[in-house]
């Protein structure tokens, strides 16, 4: 079992700056890869972002890339989302979740269906 703890969501003015935090428990962080979601109201959850284990691969959505960074530190179990120049439309829940498997590119890395853990999500809301 892993558990997923996401924080770091609020209230930012468009063009302000957010850092998420994933901090996870109950098995081996480092052996899996991790992603972030996010879900908008009447919206499908979708991608954002992607990490290998090592920290040595990561994988962006189109929306978000030169914006949003990906990180984790695995000596302190939690992975990171780095987000800047936010926009209004980048509101919504934001979801951690964890791989058991491997994920072999970004085609992996955005299918929601390759995660086995999910957190319970923070909100994120951008004011224009």
């Amino acid at each position: 079992q892993v558990q997923l703890v996401e924080s770091g969501g609020g209230l930012v003015q468009a063009g302000g700056s957010l850092r998420l935090s994933c901090a996870a428990s109950g098995r081996t962080f480092s052996n899996n890869a991790m992603g972030w979601f996010r879900q908008a109201p009447g919206k499908e959850r979708e991608f954002v972002a992607g990490i290998s284990w090592s920290g040595g691969n990561t994988y962006y959505a189109d929306s978000v890339k030169g914006r949003f960074t990906i990180s984790r530190d695995n000596a302190k179990n939690t992975v990171y989302l780095e987000m800047n120049s936010l926009k209004p439309e980048d509101t919504a829940v934001y979801y951690c979740a964890a791989a058991l498997g491997a994920m072999y590119g970004s085609w992996w890395y955005a299918a929601a269906g390759k995660y086995d853990y999910w957190g319970q999500g923070t909100q994120v809301t951008v004011s224009s």
